[in-house]
C-alpha cells in the first residue's frame, strides 16, 4: 500500500467520523455543523497519520 493511499484512507475515516458526530446531538447529516466537523475530521485524520509516520 502506498503512502498516498494511507493518507486518503485516514482522510476518509476522519471525514466519516467527523460527519457523524453532529448527529449525536440531533443535527442532520447535511447540516452546516456536519460539513464543518467532516472537514475538521478529515484534516485531523491526515495529521494523525503524518505525526505517526514522522516520529
Amino acid at each position: 500500500m502506498s503512502e498516498k493511499s494511507i493518507y486518503y484512507i485516514a482522510g476518509f475515516i476522519g471525514t466519516t467520523i467527523g460527519t457523524y458526530i453532529p448527529t449525536l446531538w440531533g443535527a442532520g447529516f447535511f447540516s452546516f455543523s456536519s460539513v464543518f466537523f467532516g472537514g475538521v475530521g478529515g484534516v485531523l485524520g491526515i495529521f494523525i497519520v503524518y505525526k505517526l509516520q514522522t516520529r
